[in-house]
């Protein structure tokens, strides 16, 4: 059997991405060095861009696997060190792209990512639990979506996807969203907290530092989908958003009952106010399915018509359609899904509830990029 060559192993080491970057570690500065001796073993130190790099047991089985695919490799012998100061920085340059300032950069010209926030009037209408569902449904369809839990004072995405004590990788002054099981990758302030028991008490200008924080100084990569969290009313967070990604689209979520669609417009009407297009409604909790009877039976248990009533609202005040798009059923494995980490759309796909935000989900993903909020890089050559 022939030896293996520094050109086979290295192009081995470059198919295996880093699990928080999702870049090949051949491109940003992990791999070290890389030797084979006489036996056909190699020897590579890959460098952790942390010295607690909570994902180095997964870097170390993947560079393993694709190591031992070469031909003639009958051993591999990997070292993990950690990157200096320098090296740390130069990675940060790398990912930033050459940019020195910090920019959002979900509301550059360019970008391609669509950018969804979730809505409410109020809490309790099971916004996140959309959001998470929504997400995991995407990536399902193969896309790369990422998560901001924008809730500040009430962040419940990371429990609701198993990661609640989970903290991300800090390079720099850059901060890696962190990854889930399922692809989605997810900050939140409550990973950023010492301690989960911990409150958040802030005003104004800390809630928009908070936003463009996540927005900003997050290495996304290359995403489909962004999928905002916001809080619930239209406060602080809100606003900022809408300063900050003019362009991102709302999806308002209510529950049937009048109380919930009346506040859930509200939220609507302050999307419009900042310029961002409504692209649709979720009724949730639309109604159960009788336990007794069989589905056909539906009880109606908050009421009926609210995401209706929200919908020709909104089409009215706005001059464009609202739909509705979708009516999740209240299903007790939604609400069992959330509490242990496993949404419903991955622990039990064929659900009612799942089937329907599934179908939301496809719904959105299929959705061109709008133009609001976009800048075209257009500048007049003369008056007419």
């Amino acid at each position: 059997m022939s030896s293996p060559t520094l050109d086979q192993v290295n192009a081995a080491l470059a198919t295996v991405n880093d699990p928080e970057i999702k870049r090949p570690i051949t491109d940003i500065g992990m791999v070290d060095t890389v030797a084979i001796d006489g036996a056909g073993v190699v020897h590579v130190t890959v460098l952790l861009t942390v010295a607690g790099c909570p994902l180095k047991d997964t870097i170390t089985r993947d560079v393993n696997a694709a190591v031992r695919r070469v031909p003639g490799v009958t051993d591999v012998e990997l070292e993990l060190g950690v990157m200096s100061a320098e090296q740390r920085a130069g990675l940060q340059a790398v990912l930033r792209g050459g940019q020195v300032a910090r920019e959002i950069p979900f509301a550059q010209p360019g970008s391609l990512t669509k950018v969804f926030a979730i809505a409410s009037g109020k809490g309790g209408v099971g916004k996140s639990s959309v959001t998470v569902n929504l997400a995991l449904a995407m990536a399902k369809q193969g896309l790369k979506v990422g998560i901001v839990d924008a809730d500040i004072y009430g962040h419940s995405v990371p429990a609701m996807l198993g990661i609640a004590d989970s903290r991300p990788t800090q390079v720099e002054d850059l901060i890696m969203p962190v990854p889930t099981s399922s692809g989605v990758s997810v900050i939140s302030i409550g990973m950023l907290k010492p301690s989960r028991e911990q409150v958040v008490a802030w005003r104004g200008p800390m809630l928009d530092r908070a936003l463009v924080q996540m927005l900003s100084d997050v290495y996304w990569g290359a995403l489909d989908v962004l999928l905002l969290d916001l809080p619930p009313g239209t406060g602080d967070v809100a606003i900022s958003l809408g300063q900050h990604l003019p362009g991102a689209e709302v999806v308002v979520v209510t529950t049937p009952q009048e109380a919930a669609a009346e506040v859930a417009e509200r939220a609507g009407t302050m999307a419009s106010m900042m310029h961002q297009r409504v692209v649709g409604v979720v009724e949730n909790m639309s109604f159960l399915a009788c336990p007794h009877c069989g589905p056909e039976h539906q009880l109606e248990v908050f009421g009926s018509g609210g995401g209706d009533r929200v919908a020709t609202t909104l089409s009215q005040r706005f001059g464009y359609d609202v739909p509705v798009l979708g009516r999740v059923p209240l299903d007790i494995s939604l609400r069992e899904g959330g509490d242990v980490g496993k949404p419903i759309v991955d622990a039990d796909p064929t659900a009612p509830a799942a089937t329907v935000l599934t179908a939301i989900a496809e719904t959105l993903s299929g959705r061109g990029r709008g133009l609001a909020g976009l800048q075209l890089g257009l500048t007049p050559t003369s008056k007419f």
